[in-house]
């Protein structure tokens, strides 16, 4: 029923204080740092602004025709996540008028009153432009956050972040690895690892950046040096497309909460000067160790280990820098960390010319990592937002509504809102812990069949009001994609095609 369809794409929690406004203030703060400092300043929360355009679906800020056109378009799109991405354009729309603004009252009744000016003309804009940030958030908003909506199924697990205390948007280590990857366009990760010397020499992510946060208290001078040859590394290899390159800086530290206080401090830094697109790996170089253990724990040999690399170029185990993983009850961890290389260069290594020599493919040769993935099919390439799409009416010489500043305009033609698709956004899961989950109420083997003929062992998990599709992973024993995510009441025909003479017990839902 629509009352249903309505009641699962409310958040949970829409209350002060309440969890969907953390995570709005972090995805602001990615996207507008300067203008989230700037609310912070004056001590302002996105509840204090938010609360009833996420309780109402802006209803209780908007015309009738203009809520009822904005609910066609909305719910049509069937994601959740979507008013994140529309709160932040109207935030963003109202950005010039609010930093005008003295009062910490008048700024609040200001920006709760912005959507009054929408009308229904202004919504092809809004929702491009949504689609437009969506397109350059990480996945992982999406991804640690499912329990905001929905069954259940996807509850608050205990071990997960608390929102209110991030310094900034945590992004899993998963997409990290993927992202450069698989991506041609859209999310790529400029890595920054601020572990000590000798760990980062010990054994770190081939495509890092070091920059050593011991030194912003210990030799702030020469901390200022490697930040500037950081962001000259990071411009250089975005110019050579390198596969280290991207405009997002994600940061990495140890995972260990009192040796990744300087980190902290580091990430403050850059974002006190609005850097935007900043991000930490959530769990650190820990949770890299476990993730590339994990996934190849019954391989007969773990390849994963060339993600790993050593300056030094010498295989040994790690003694030292993070050897709390090797007692640990993981077999895979440990195999993979006795496999490391160690390193014996000093904190004196200059960092901008071993990258950039590194981004160039000039420098003397080390053991690198392999980039050539078993998962997903490498011939199927995540397709995002392109200059050269084409979709909607053209604008005849009206100025839209929505802009995001002087310097930059955006042709909201050419977005294909369309393109954002949940084949661009598979979820990786174990499929015994879904099949054992309390929710399922039916889990059924299947094959799914495309229009090719070709067929995927899957598995059809059913909830109480959800259908999910899980499509085994080849190259992965026991793991699965998440193919579909399906209300059922959204489910209105299913037929079985009897003249089919392959298959003749296939059943199409529509």
């Amino acid at each position: 029923s629509c009352y249903r369809v309505i009641l699962f794409t409310f958040c949970r929690d829409c209350v002060a204080k309440g969890r969907p406004f953390h995570l709005f203030r972090l995805l602001l703060q990615y996207h507008e740092p300067e203008f989230c400092s700037f609310l912070d300043t004056k001590k302002i929360t996105p509840d204090s602004y938010a609360i009833s355009w996420v309780g109402s679906l802006f209803s209780s800020s908007c015309l009738p025709e203009v809520s009822q056109a904005l609910w066609d378009v909305y719910l049509q799109q069937a994601d959740p996540f979507l008013i994140f991405f529309l709160m932040l354009i109207i935030l963003v729309n109202a950005k010039y008028v609010t930093v005008q603004t003295v009062h910490k009252e008048e700024i609040i009744s200001k920006l709760k009153h912005s959507p009054e000016s929408l009308d229904v003309e202004d919504l092809d804009d809004l929702f491009s432009l949504a689609q437009y940030y969506n397109s350059k958030t990480p996945l992982s908003l999406r991804k640690e956050n499912h329990n905001l909506f929905g069954s259940s199924l996807v509850a608050l697990k205990e071990e997960d972040m608390d929102l209110s205390q991030a310094l900034c948007l945590p992004v899993s280590v998963p997409e990290i690895l993927q992202a450069n990857q698989l991506q041609p366009e859209g999310v790529r990760f400029f890595v920054v690892d601020c572990r000590p010397a000798e760990q980062y020499n010990a054994g770190h992510l081939s495509t890092a950046f070091h920059l050593d946060s011991d030194l912003m208290l210990h030799n702030p001078s020469e901390f200022a040096l490697s930040v500037k040859s950081l962001l000259e590394a990071q411009k250089q290899s975005l110019e050579s497309g390198s596969v280290a390159s991207g405009e997002h800086l994600c940061f990495m530290g140890s995972g260990r909460e009192e040796e990744d206080m300087y980190m902290n401090m580091v990430l403050a830094h850059f974002l006190q000067k609005n850097k935007e697109f900043v991000s930490i790996a959530k769990g650190g170089f820990m949770a890299l160790q476990q993730h590339l253990a994990d996934i190849n724990v019954e391989g007969p040999d773990n390849v994963y280990v060339h993600w790993i690399v050593s300056t030094s170029g010498s295989y040994s185990s790690l003694s030292s820098a993070d050897g709390e993983l090797n007692s640990t009850d993981g077999k895979g961890v440990k195999s993979l960390v006795n496999k490391m290389t160690f390193a014996l260069k000093s904190k004196s290594v200059n960092v901008k010319e071993k990258v950039i020599s590194f981004i160039e493919n000039t420098s003397t040769p080390v053991e690198r990592m392999s980039f050539n993935l078993p998962w997903p099919d490498k011939g199927i390439l995540d397709r995002h937002i392109s200059s050269s799409d084409r979709v909607g009416r053209p604008y005849r010489g009206v100025k839209p509504v929505f802009s995001i500043g002087d310097e930059e305009e955006y042709d909201t033609d050419e977005i294909d809102s369309s393109s954002i698709s949940d084949d661009d956004r598979k979820e990786i899961v174990n499929i015994q812990t879904w099949i054992n989950k309390p929710d399922v109420k039916h889990h059924i083997p299947c094959n799914e069949v495309k229009e090719t003929g070709h067929m995927f062992p899957s598995h059809l998990l059913i909830t109480a009001t959800h259908m999910y599709c899980l499509r085994e992973i080849a190259a992965r024993k026991g793991f699965a994609y998440i193919q579909s995510r399906q209300a059922l009441n959204s489910v209105v025909k299913i037929t079985s095609k009897k003249n089919l003479t392959v298959h003749t017990d296939i059943c199409t839902l529509d």
